[in-house]
């Protein structure tokens, strides 16, 4: 409304003035918005037709959406809000992110101008795009596959470009002439299909999902990007994971078990026996980490030389499962002492 306002933007029935004139509404003042509803905020907005003003009132409601939501609100984050977050506070999201939307055959998203609720949404969708090295040496889309959050297929096609290609990279693609000579949808086409999710909300889910989003052309303010969200532990490392290197740190982290909660009477010994119970044969080390404070609480990682071992190692563990304020799963169990007490202490899972 403001950036309508300071440009001059003229809806059909004219500026906000007019559009009040012409509502009757007179119980609202034309200067003080903090007093309108949203909904005639909306209905003004609505009436705008030009192509290139509602563009600018997308682009700035857009950013202002992005501002929102790199906002720290903990204690009010879904998990879903925290992986956005993570990836727009990477130092590159705003060099990676910065699209030029304003072109005609780009599809941008309308979300920033929708109610809470659709903004607040937590429903995903992950794509990827195949992409194949057209004679001008730019790339262009060959293939989309779209799913939700339940790994559902919602779109799985080949796309034709508008340019000639002239390297199919076949084996990355896995796509071949005689593929791309069936294929009869468009960018555009795709864009179509999309544009139900992402304008109720959804979050839009991928890796390096920038270069997805380029050749899709499409700009949509909610995105978790895998490529942002996850570094490496070394913190020389300062370039993106690949999809190869989350599968090895997911690999590793699944290959280990937290132990918390570990009274500082209860010797580290003895979580030995707990893990390994019967099976005193299986290998693991030990990292214990020491309490804080005097007489705290202390905690320990058992790295194990397989994620299956670590498996079977949660699994045998006699206690209750659970999960704990991240969703992992964890059990609490007793750790029998040498003055026949017990001492309750947790395990969970990495991942």
């Amino acid at each position: 409304m403001k950036l309508a306002q300071i440009r001059g933007l003229r809806g059909e029935h004219g500026g906000w003035k007019e559009f009040l004139a012409v509502n009757d509404d007179k119980d609202i003042t034309p200067y003080d918005l903090s007093m309108v509803s949203r909904d005639a905020l909306v209905a003004f907005l609505t009436t705008f037709k030009n192509k290139e003003d509602l563009q600018a009132m997308q682009i700035r409601a857009n950013s202002l959406l992005v501002k929102k939501l790199k906002q720290e609100s903990p204690e009010n984050d879904t998990h879903e809000q925290m992986l956005i977050r993570l990836t727009m506070k990477h130092q590159e999201f705003s060099i990676d992110y910065c699209f030029r939307s304003y072109s005609n055959d780009w599809f941008l998203s309308d979300i920033g101008m929708k109610s809470s609720m659709v903004k607040n949404s937590t429903n995903m969708i992950a794509v990827d795009c195949e992409m194949v090295l057209c004679e001008d040496g730019t790339e262009g889309l060959v293939r989309v596959g779209v799913v939700d959050r339940h790994l559902k297929v919602i779109l799985d096609q080949f796309v034709k470009p508008d340019k000639r290609i002239v390297d199919y990279r076949t084996v990355i693609t896995g796509v071949n002439a005689q593929d791309i000579e069936k294929a009869t949808l468009s960018v555009v086409d795709i864009q179509r299909e999309l544009q139900p999710y992402l304008s109720n909300g959804a979050i839009l889910v991928g890796h390096s999902l920038n270069k997805d989003m380029k050749v899709l052309k499409i700009d949509h303010p909610k995105v978790i990007d895998t490529a942002l969200v996850f570094k490496f532990s070394n913190a020389r490392n300062s370039r993106k994971p690949s999809l190869n290197d989350l599968h090895k740190m997911l690999e590793a982290e699944k290959s280990r078990l937290f132990i918390h909660r570990i009274p500082s009477r209860v010797p580290s010994e003895k979580l030995n026996f707990a893990l390994a119970g019967e099976f005193l044969t299986r290998k693991f080390k030990l990292d214990v980490k020491p309490a804080k404070t005097l007489g705290g609480y202390y905690c320990a990682v058992a790295v194990f030389v397989s994620s299956e071992e670590a498996e079977q190692a949660f699994e045998n563990v006699n206690g209750y499962e659970e999960t704990d304020s991240f969703g992992l799963p964890q059990k609490m169990f007793d750790v029998k002492l040498i003055t026949k007490r017990n001492a309750s202490c947790y395990v969970r899972k990495m991942v």
